[in-house]
């Protein structure tokens, strides 16, 4: 359905995809293979020659078995690849997302078997701190509680997020509540933005939210679980700043999911759909939609053997970032332009699992 992201009591099982180890070059802070040729006739800005497009961030696997990956950055001619986050063993780093003046990364790190929390890091994997969780140690209203897949406003003062909490149905493997929380950009005054799980416990998972260029609303994704309405299902909805609004996007029959990101001048959306089955199952496709639900439009359709993950649009609007992997191969980041034309590598590491792009303005 979707790329693994391995927090507990989600719906999203475990991934077991075939890979090597991560070539050392990758690990190496500033390190990365020989960038890609640049196609004849490709714009600059698609290669870092814009004024506003700075790296893209992403999240990338440093085992085999997918149990331990890191946040990192490259140029969008995919030069100066830079592990930015030394997580432990067993921990996953996953979700970045650019401050809109490049200074900073969000991202949720998820420790062994726990759950989610949110943290942010320099460009340079400087100052990384943890932002404090809504339910503190000992609050007997939760359970169990995880924050994820943070989101910058375009003003910089807030971050949304996923949050998860309550008691956990094993059965399952489903949290009890699940929405969309707006918080300020330091981790103060949390407060509930959605409220799609308040007399629906265990129907599914609602996260991975992003703004629109002017901060006045918020795509975000709803997936289904077992006892969901319909059940083991996905779909982008749209919500005001304020929480009112609240409308479904897509139909839940293209299975819209993970994260989508506005254009620039906030026409389009662009997102990516899932087939049944297990997670990075290969037959999806990216597309991008107009805010009112109108123009579904294909720019990658979906293969027998190709995944393709979340995408981004770069900061000038003129390419997006992708994810893309031809299964059993592992995945690397990719941009194109607006139309779905002129595909080109970023990353080429043959033995690494690269994706969730998010492109910034931080310069190169």
């Amino acid at each position: 359905m979707t790329e693994t992201n391995h927090v507990l009591y989600r719906t999203r099982p475990t991934v077991r995809l075939a890979a090597g180890a991560l070539t050392a070059l990758a690990l190496l802070p500033g390190c990365a293979a020989d960038p890609p040729p640049r196609p004849e006739g490709a714009p600059s800005p698609l290669y870092g020659g814009g004024d506003t497009n700075g790296l893209i961030a992403g999240r990338m696997y440093l085992d085999g078995e997918k149990q331990t990956s890191a946040v990192f950055t490259v140029a969008p001619d995919g030069s100066g690849l830079h592990q930015i986050t030394r997580p432990d063993p067993n921990t996953l780093d996953d979700h970045p997302d650019w401050s809109p003046d490049g200074t900073a990364v969000a991202f949720d790190r998820t420790v062994g078997s726990g759950t989610a929390r949110i943290w942010t890091v320099a460009p340079d994997g400087s100052a990384a701190r943890r932002l404090p969780a809504v339910c503190q140690e000992g609050d007997p209203s939760c359970q169990v509680e995880e924050e994820s897949a943070p989101a910058y406003s375009p003003d910089g003062s807030r971050i949304a997020f996923g949050r998860g909490w309550g008691a956990v149905d094993t059965s399952a493997d489903q949290i009890q509540y699940s929405d969309i929380y707006v918080m300020d950009a330091t981790g103060a005054n949390p407060r509930r933005l959605t409220t799609l799980t308040q007399d629906q416990p265990y129907a599914g998972d609602v996260d991975d939210p992003a703004w629109s260029p002017d901060g006045s609303r918020l795509v975000f994704s709803f997936r289904t679980g077992d006892s969901g309405r319909p059940a083991d299902s996905r779909a982008l909805f749209i919500v005001n700043s304020d929480g009112s609004g609240l409308r479904q996007l897509t139909p839940w029959d293209l299975r819209a999911g993970d994260r989508a990101n506005w254009s620039p001048d906030g026409s389009r959306i662009v997102f990516t759909t899932y087939p049944p089955g297990p997670d990075a199952t290969p037959g999806g496709g990216i597309y991008t939609i107009n805010p009112d639900g109108s123009a579904t439009t294909t720019l990658l359709s979906g293969s027998p053997d190709v995944f393709y993950g979340v995408p981004s649009y770069a900061p000038d609007g003129t390419a997006i970032a992708f994810a893309k992997a031809t299964l059993p191969g592992q995945a690397d980041i990719f941009t194109m332009h607006p139309d779905g034309t002129a595909v080109t590598p970023v990353t080429r590491t043959a033995d690494t699992w690269e994706s969730r792009p998010n492109w910034g303005t931080a310069a190169p």
